[in-house]
């Protein structure tokens, strides 16, 4: 009888820890509090806060996997990998050992160059690249580098990630030659590169923003000029830069766009948000996930789409169209005067495909006056004039998209099928520096982001509903069972 009780006790047990990793697979920031509630309704007993929160972090564990253990299975993540997807690059750093007969090394760094996200980059025909890093949220400091390109419909496209101990030169030298090598980069390569910097003073942020977004060169030299008026100091330091890095009037046609802010970076850190706080190898994982499913997503928006050009290029020709049917032409044999409506005029050379707004030139993307340059070519009796989609750089074509997105990130096995490393050393974690206080779980904001982001209403005059009885009047700290609205404004308005 009594091994028939032990039986049940351990039937019972099994079935609470199974129900416990259940619901943190299904809710893995389930609050502790709602954890407890959730348990006591469950299972009828009572259960400590702390008794509740041992036991999240025990199913938190067995979901996600072991912070300090995943450490030592790195490198064969690594080659599976590199197996399961051709052309793939991983690369483990380590802290030196002052031991060199040492059985162990400490871990550093590492950096992963999917083989489709590369074969699809090169594909995008676009030489452009926005750099950014965000922060780990586990036991473990570090940094996730991030490598971002632009595909042809104007959306992100990832490229290289890495998770190194902190953003310093030592580190980001590591990872760009790490990136240097998987793009083939030498003396000779046109790239284009973009990150972050901040200003702190609003009004100078304007004005440094108006000469970096100044189209022509004589928009920039006014701007500079308003500039320097509001402070000397920071215009001397400017025109130290050279503008072709950070002005687009001095832009070439090498990046096709205009972009000046970073912000495809920050798109991907709120896409892999939910991985940061996790440990290494199922950090990396989210990323990869999350990757492999993008590649699916944007597949199915590909077939879906018909014409020669992507929807975003096909959108912004649309409204040049429009712009570039109040223009006016005059064609003098080799060039075009173009005068807006606004009595602006501007000079199209089509043959050599640029337009003194340099808008054509910078972007490869027909600007409203070229249009009105070819449609005035077209009406006085031009010959083989191609269609308007031809005359904007393959980069928007669909059938570029297309290419981009037909290399697909491939599925990888369980851990028990991993090949095992011939390395002789084991990889331990690196170590855990505690910090001053209770971690920080948010985002740092800007020295000019509000507080709060966005309206939040407010919760007065508005009545509370009960999670547990869903009667209204309390809360499910308060509720005792009672039924019925007690709140004292709903029963005078009779609701």
């Amino acid at each position: 009888m009594d091994k028939v009780k032990d039986w049940i006790q351990g039937q019972n047990s099994n079935m609470k820890e199974a129900n416990i990793v259940k619901q943190i697979e299904s809710n893995p920031t389930i609050p502790v509090n709602a954890f407890q509630e959730d348990l006591i309704q469950k299972f009828k007993m009572n259960m400590s806060r702390m008794k509740v929160h041992r036991a999240r972090e025990l199913a938190q564990k067995h979901v996600f996997g072991d912070f300090q253990k995943q450490y030592a299975i790195l490198r064969d993540y690594g080659l599976e990998l590199m197996e399961r997807n051709p052309s793939t690059n991983v690369k483990i750093d380590c802290y030196s050992e002052p031991n060199l007969n040492s059985d162990t090394r400490t871990f550093r760094r590492i950096y992963i160059c999917l083989g489709a996200l590369k074969e699809g980059f090169k594909a995008s025909l676009r030489d452009f690249i926005g750099l950014d890093g965000t922060f780990m949220k586990g036991p473990y400091p570090g940094k996730i580098l991030t490598v971002v390109g632009v595909d042809s419909n104007n959306g992100i496209y990832p490229l290289a990630y890495a998770l190194v101990e902190n953003e310093t030169t030592n580190s980001w030298t590591w990872f760009l030659e790490q990136l240097g090598n998987d793009l083939e980069l030498n003396a000779n390569s046109n790239f284009t590169f973009i990150s972050d910097r901040q200003w702190k003073d609003k009004e100078l942020k304007d004005l440094v923003w108006a000469c970096a977004t100044a189209t022509t060169v004589r928009n920039f030299e006014k701007a500079l000029e308003e500039l320097k008026k509001f402070k000397a100091e920071a215009h001397d330091w400017l025109i130290q830069i050279p503008p072709a890095h950070w002005a687009r009037s001095h832009f070439s046609w090498r990046a096709h766009t205009n972009i000046l802010l970073n912000n495809l970076c920050e798109v991907l850190n709120g896409k892999i948000q939910g991985g940061r706080d996790k440990p290494i190898i199922y950090c990396l994982e989210y990323i990869r996930e999350y990757l492999m499913k993008r590649i699916c997503n944007f597949q199915r928006e590909i077939d879906r789409c018909h014409g020669p050009l992507t929807p975003t290029a096909t959108s912004l020709l649309d409204q040049v169209k429009r712009q570039a049917q109040k223009h006016r032409c005059i064609f003098n044999g080799v060039n075009t005067q173009v005068t807006t409506h606004w009595g602006d005029q501007f000079i199209v050379n089509l043959d050599e495909k640029t337009c003194t707004c340099r808008h054509w030139e910078i972007t490869t993307m027909l600007c409203s006056h070229a249009i009105s340059a070819i449609w005035d070519k077209i009406k006085h009796g031009a010959k083989n004039v191609p269609e308007l989609e031809h005359w904007v750089h393959p980069c928007y074509w669909l059938v570029t998209w297309a290419e981009v997105y037909k290399h697909k990130i491939e599925p990888i096995n369980g851990t028990l099928m991993w090949p095992k490393s011939q390395c002789p050393t084991k990889l331990l974690q690196p170590k855990h520096v505690v910090q001053v206080g209770r971690p920080k779980k948010k985002r740092k904001r800007a020295y000019d982001e509000p507080a709060t982001q966005g309206h939040k209403l407010s919760k007065r005059w508005t009545t509370i509903t009960c999670r547990k009885c869903n009667n209204k009047g309390h809360n499910s700290r308060t509720c005792k069972g009672q039924g019925g609205p007690t709140d004292k404004r709903t029963e005078e308005t009779g609701g």
